[in-house]
């Protein structure tokens, strides 16, 4: 029996999904009926270089369910679920990447644990399908910014999830351009649980990461929750002063006690490539956050959209 007091709104960020983009919206469309709930489908085109737009045009004149975000260039999947939520209408909204790697089927797993009262409901990837160095170095990075975090981080959950109306509406409010929504997520609190699922490999194509896009991911993600990159800086910089110290005390008691000893022009250059390197660093890690801070002082416009698709049924 469909239940017609509550609404959930999917929202799927699409970049080079336009494969993809069909089996989504007939699985997603399957779980709603089999839960009975009301819904609407929101796929964001996120400037993709494929036949995306076209395709979601084509889901649009059939399914009166389904709404079309274009924007005008590539900004991210953070945007493209920012955007999404800047316009649904349901009581909880699910994020899932376009590429079919988050299964819409956990979904009625997520709305089960929303009906017990949990306000955030996230997925937590117990195995994925991805080469074995990949898989290491997610795995990895979700502990070390677990550690690092000034908020409990889950391990191994990513942007999958259900969300309920009154955390959107909190999260709709950060002012921030440079977003990682899993840990804004995490910020806001209320109640929140973890559903376990394996996530598959890309249905379609290739995966658009790389490594230095991962290597950019995990830096905003570990700079826009922790200090600890500056404190590591502070306890290295201690670390030097105290090692030349030492040094200047051991030189002092080698002339005293060997007036002819050696000076160890090679120590004097390694001592100072290595205290280079400190500096270097530090001033790396304070670039880093300086440029956060230039972004958000730009105060753009965090996405454009380009058009809007919807049924003609719509008014």
């Amino acid at each position: 029996m469909k239940n017609n007091k509550k609404k959930i709104s999917a929202i799927i960020a699409c970049y080079k999904d336009g494969q993809a983009i069909p089996i989504m919206h007939k699985r997603l469309t399957n779980t709603f009926k089999e839960i009975g709930i009301d819904y609407e489908i929101i796929f964001v085109n996120d400037g993709s270089p494929d036949n995306s737009e076209e395709v979601i045009r084509k889901i649009v004149k059939k399914d009166p369910k389904v709404i079309g975000v274009n924007h005008s260039r590539n900004f991210s999947s953070q945007m493209a679920f920012t955007s999404g939520m800047d316009i649904a209408t349901g009581d909880a909204i699910v994020f899932l990447d376009g590429d079919l790697q988050d299964p819409p089927e956990i979904i009625k797993k997520f709305y089960k644990k929303w009906l017990e009262g949990y306000d955030v409901v996230y997925g937590v990837r117990t195995k994925r399908e991805a080469p074995i160095l990949m898989a290491i170095a997610y795995k990895l990075f979700y502990r070390i910014f677990h550690k690092m975090s000034y908020v409990q981080i889950p391990l191994d959950a990513g942007d999958f999830s259900l969300i309920d109306r009154k955390v959107v509406d909190v999260l709709k409010q950060f002012p921030e351009r440079d977003r990682f929504l899993r840990g804004l997520r995490a910020w806001v609190g209320f109640k929140q649980t973890g559903i376990p699922y394996v996530r598959p490999e890309r249905m379609f194509g290739k995966t658009t990461n790389n490594f230095l896009k991962n290597f950019q991911w995990a830096t905003k993600g570990i700079l826009s929750f922790s200090y600890v990159p500056l404190q590591l800086m502070t306890l290295l910089s201690l670390l030097v002063f105290f090692l030349a110290l030492l040094g200047m005390v051991v030189q002092i008691i080698l002339r005293l006690t060997i007036p002819n000893a050696p000076l160890g022009i090679t120590t004097v250059l390694i001592a100072i490539l290595f205290i280079g390197a400190i500096q270097l660093l530090g001033i790396s890690v304070l670039g880093e956050y300086i440029g956060k801070i230039f972004e958000e002082v730009k105060q753009r416009p965090k996405y454009v959209v380009k058009s809007i698709i919807k049924n003609p049924k719509i008014k």
